[in-house]
């Protein structure tokens, strides 16, 4: 895919996929379309552009099931699009736009192209690549900036199937992304960072399991039950009323880890660290993480895990022992 040109370009034309559809040429938005399908076709040409598609896979992905070689529909929407964006092969007006028919299939060529889907895509690469080279700072940037431009899912409300496809791949993205930020959040203690990247995926991915933990962990460490069982309930609900399984066993045993040991927890504050966070908020610090690993290690991590409370094994003895020792004067 040809690489998307930055915004303090001044690009002729920019389109938005992230969300509701939007084009706009030399400032202008592009609100009417002359034929229902001229859109649909700008917008698959616009994610291939620069590559020559058949008319078999234009056909097989914008009208499914119909004859390719019977059929007229490419030709109307082809002919409605250069009229709406002045599109013409030989003489493109001034958005730069050219649709040109060639072998069998046609070819868009945009210059001066901004598009927040290769926007977006440039940043969560960056950013993955400087946490894999350990490079934090930059990692942080970059993928807070992917996060922010991430306006909703793929062409909403679109339900094509070359649609789904890519609208699944960037969904798997955007979550690859909070992932390495959440960890980040983590490692620096931040825990008002750490909560609100856990609501952003679950505004993504209501199913998001680890999700539900990081918060259980996070308010556990804290001493916050009730926030704890709201998020274990709020998971279970959800995935049993819409995917009709039960949370996982690791979600289970955080659950029954959790209470006791923050019931058990003396009523008293911790105290603050010397110079750092208060020491619920340390306690959200993964443990067992090996000395020298880099925060950002792309390991699959899980979130922080309360200890498990021992507790006391039952005592076996007979009960005449237990009499004469609960009792000094028959001993």
């Amino acid at each position: 895919m040809t690489t998307a040109a930055t915004e303090t370009a001044g690009p002729a034309v920019r389109v938005r996929f992230l969300g509701d559809f939007e084009l706009t040429v030399n400032g202008t938005p592009v609100r009417r379309w002359r034929a229902g399908k001229a859109r649909g076709l700008f917008q698959y040409l616009v994610v291939h552009r620069g590559q020559m598609l058949t008319r078999d896979r234009l056909y097989e992905s914008l009208w499914p099931g119909a004859d390719s070689t019977a059929g007229s529909s490419l030709k109307v929407a082809a002919h409605a699009l250069r009229r709406v964006l002045d599109a013409h092969p030989d003489r493109p007006g001034d958005s730069g736009i050219q649709l040109v028919y060639r072998d069998f299939g046609y070819v868009l060529h945009v210059t001066g192209l901004w598009s927040d889907l290769d926007r977006f895509q440039e940043l969560v690469h960056a950013g993955l690549r400087a946490a894999t080279a350990g490079d934090t700072a930059l990692a942080r940037t970059r993928l807070r900036a992917a996060i922010a431009l991430y306006g909703g899912e793929f062409l909403r409300g679109e339900s094509a199937d070359w649609v789904v496809e890519q609208r699944e791949y960037l969904r798997a993205l955007v979550l690859r992304a909070l992932g390495v930020l959440r960890t980040d959040a983590e490692d620096r203690e931040d825990f008002v960072e750490l909560i609100e990247l856990c609501k952003r995926t679950l505004e993504i991915d209501r199913h998001h399991e680890e999700t539900y933990r990081a918060l259980m962990a996070a308010h556990g460490r804290r001493g916050e039950l009730a926030c704890v069982r709201r998020w274990y309930e709020l998971c279970a609900r959800r995935m049993r009323d819409e995917l009709a399984v039960a949370p996982g066993q690791e979600t289970q045993r955080l659950l029954r880890a959790l209470i006791p040991a923050a019931r058990a927890a003396a009523p008293a504050p911790a105290p603050a660290s010397v110079g750092g966070a208060p020491a619920t908020v340390r306690a959200l610090r993964p443990a067992g993480r090996q000395p020298g690993t880099p925060p950002w290690s792309a390991e699959v991590r899980t979130s922080a895990l309360a200890r498990p409370v021992r507790r006391a094994r039952p005592d076996t003895r007979a009960p005449g022992l237990l009499a004469r020792t609960a009792d000094p004067a028959t001993a």
